[in-house]
């Protein structure tokens, strides 16, 4: 579980469902990740057996990255968390800001039992 569980993992698998991809359009699809960062995703996914890496004896060398059959099964709760995300992303977000709000007006009540009266 704690495979997948990174947000880069799930990104990385989500962008593969359509077939498979270098590591510069990876990069470009995946919205902010660092090529050193996906990089490293790519070898855990791969070292567990959800992508394998395809490269080519071309000049100049071509790598390409897919989903095995085991990453393929996926595929869908990866399409369902992704629709979630869209459907409520919105309301986490108002909800963590309001959260937050109210316990920066709300003073720390462990550092308030600890102080001396």
């Amino acid at each position: 579980m704690e495979i997948i569980a990174s947000k880069w993992s799930m990104v990385t698998l989500f962008a593969l469902t359509d077939g498979p991809l270098r590591h510069g359009e990876l990069v470009e699809l995946s919205g902010g990740i660092s090529r050193k960062v996906l990089t490293q995703t790519l070898r855990r996914l791969q070292a567990n057996g959800l992508v394998e890496r395809h490269a080519y004896a071309e000049a100049p060398p071509r790598v390409e990255y897919s989903l095995t059959d085991l990453g393929r099964t996926l595929e869908e709760p990866i399409r369902m968390l992704t629709a979630w995300a869209r459907e409520n992303g919105e309301a986490v977000v108002t909800f963590r800001e309001a959260a937050e709000a109210t316990s920066s007006v709300e003073p720390d009540r462990a550092t308030s039992a600890q102080r001396p009266g």
